[in-house]
């Protein structure tokens, strides 16, 4: 059976609590194996893994008591090694690699922004702001609808400023946010948002991130912006080296 990793933590840390339960249905014990002064969080690996809510909350759970009294890089879920040993072969080579992480990572935590355009309100937006649109908008009015033509030039103009306006706010809200945060790394790449970051910072300076969010909410109300976090700095954990 394949080995699931929830996250590396130091080797002087002490066990989770032994009631710990990590994926799968039911949900299969907790341990940690320890070597190169380093311990991982790992369980049995069920058959059949799939991204259920069920296994993502645990996940997370496992990570959030394990790091509960210091740093763990965790690892993102589904994240399998052939076996125990495998597991400790890793710990054992990447053992400075993992160590210096743990210190860069220790008391930092991670919020997701995403963003997108409320489409009614940008398009009021494009429309006030281009005097082409805005003369276009009112000719077409004033004739019933306007050509066929009228309307195809009408629609083009305001698909090329909306989408000008999405690159325009998406710059802005990662200038505004950047300064808040020590690191930013982009999110996976998905159709609809025209920001999606992840930031790392230290726990204690949230709330002032967080501040940042409202003034950004507050200066671009046609934007929907969502806040995930506070997050493990999953984004944030970078891989062994190829060369190690």
């Amino acid at each position: 059976m394949s080995t699931y990793v929830y996250g590396i933590m130091d080797g002087d840390r002490p066990d989770p609590p032994g009631s710990l339960a990590g994926v799968g249905d039911p949900p299969h014990p907790v341990r940690v194996l320890r070597a190169g002064g380093l311990a991982a969080v790992v369980s049995d690996c069920p058959e059949q893994l799939r991204p259920k809510r069920r296994d993502l909350l645990a996940h997370q759970h496992v990570l959030a008591e394990a790091g509960a009294d210091g740093a763990v890089l965790p690892l993102r879920f589904g994240s399998l090694s052939a076996d125990d040993d495998a597991v400790l072969a890793v710990l054992t080579e990447h053992a400075g690699h993992y160590r210096a992480q743990l210190t860069e990572l220790d008391g930092r935590v991670e919020y997701n922004v995403k963003a997108v355009h409320r489409e009614e309100d940008v398009l009021r937006l494009v429309v006030s702001e281009d005097p082409e649109i805005r003369a276009l908008t009112e000719a077409n009015r004033a004739s019933g609808g306007g050509s066929h033509e009228d309307r195809l030039r009408l629609g083009e103009l305001v698909a090329g400023a909306v989408r000008a306006r999405e690159a325009q706010d998406g710059k802005a809200v990662e200038a505004a946010l950047a300064s808040a945060a020590e690191q930013q790394s982009p999110g996976p790449e998905s159709s609809g948002w025209l920001v999606n970051l992840s930031f790392l910072m230290q726990r204690d300076e949230a709330a002032a991130f967080m501040e940042s969010v409202e003034d950004v909410r507050r200066n671009h109300p046609h934007l929907d912006i969502q806040v995930t976090g506070p997050l493990p700095p999953y984004s944030f954990v970078r891989a062994v080296p190829a060369h190690a």
